[in-house]
């Protein structure tokens, strides 16, 4: 075996092994066998002994006073007291479960009559905690707050109705425009660049087509303007016109113009705002609008 030369001993050692377990087993003896007391009785004098007797009396009157000093208190809202407090001030599980569900109906004590009240302590644990009652100022001072209350002057509200001063938006200025919320230097550029392509806008609606312009500023807009003056229209001849002449009124684009010539060419002309709603890509919801512009003899 690899741990058997470990193992082997001569003479010497072999008794050397045995010296050593006789020693240790007799100081073991020796130890248990003999009594230490009696000598370390006799090297502790009479007076030792009267001091380490005084001491343990100091020590248990030293128990008793911190056991008499109790739970350092401080001044506090008894509303929420918590479980672990309610204990430590010296209350029973039964008088902390009753305030905590007074507390759960949205209620609370504002003195501590109320408070014995609804937690049922003795008069002597009330008189030992409720100097440490601290309820807020508005409970100490509520009777004042109502008479107070009572005697102020209120001056009735007076609604103030900012009137809308309705504008003609085929008279607006850039500035005008500008106030409403929503347009900037660069809407208000547009619709009166898209008003003076068409000679005047002839319908609210028509500010629907400028680009940029939210439902959010339509609503704006149709509260603070209005189609004052009408303006006069240079109206198209819807069956003469060429391409190049249909495509100045902006509704109109190349392909929407062609599609017409096409149209009155194939149809021996264009007589009603029925016929336009029968044009390929017609833009069928502005039809009456576009209807404006136009000339149907």
């Amino acid at each position: 075996m690899i741990f058997k030369k470990f193992l082997l001993f001569n003479k010497e050692q072999r008794i050397g092994l045995a010296l050593l377990v006789f020693i240790i087993v007799l100081l073991q003896a020796f130890y248990f066998f003999i009594s230490f007391s009696s000598v370390k009785n006799e090297e502790i004098t009479e007076e030792e002994k009267q001091w380490l007797a005084m001491q343990v009396e100091i020590d248990s009157l030293k128990n008793n006073t911190d056991k008499d000093e109790g739970y350092k208190m401080y001044p506090f809202n008894p509303n929420f007291i918590t479980d672990f407090k309610g204990y430590k001030l010296g209350m029973s599980v039964a008088e902390i479960d009753r305030l905590l569900q007074f507390r759960k109906t949205g209620k609370f004590v504002n003195s501590a009559e109320d408070f014995q009240q609804v937690t049922k302590i003795s008069d002597s644990l009330l008189a030992k905690i409720s100097p440490y009652f601290k309820f807020p100022e508005w409970v100490k001072n509520k009777n004042n707050a109502y008479t107070t209350y009572s005697k102020l002057n209120y001056k009735p509200f007076e609604k103030t109705v900012k009137k809308t001063v309705v504008q003609d938006i085929n008279m607006a200025t850039k500035e005008d425009l500008m106030k409403i919320f929503g347009i900037g230097d660069a809407i208000s550029e547009r619709i009166i660049k898209e008003r003076t392509i068409l000679g005047g806008f002839v319908s609210m609606e028509q500010l629907q087509g400028v680009w940029g312009v939210s439902p959010e500023v339509i609503y704006e807009l149709n509260k603070n303007f209005k189609i004052g003056t009408v303006p006069v229209i240079a109206k198209i001849d819807i069956n003469n016109a060429s391409t190049k002449e249909l495509m100045k009124l902006p509704y109109f684009r190349y392909p929407l113009a062609r599609e017409i010539v096409t149209y009155r060419s194939m149809n021996g002309g264009i007589r009603s705002i029925e016929d336009l709603t029968k044009i390929k890509g017609f833009p069928v919801e502005k039809v009456k609008i576009i209807a404006l512009y136009l000339d149907f003899k």
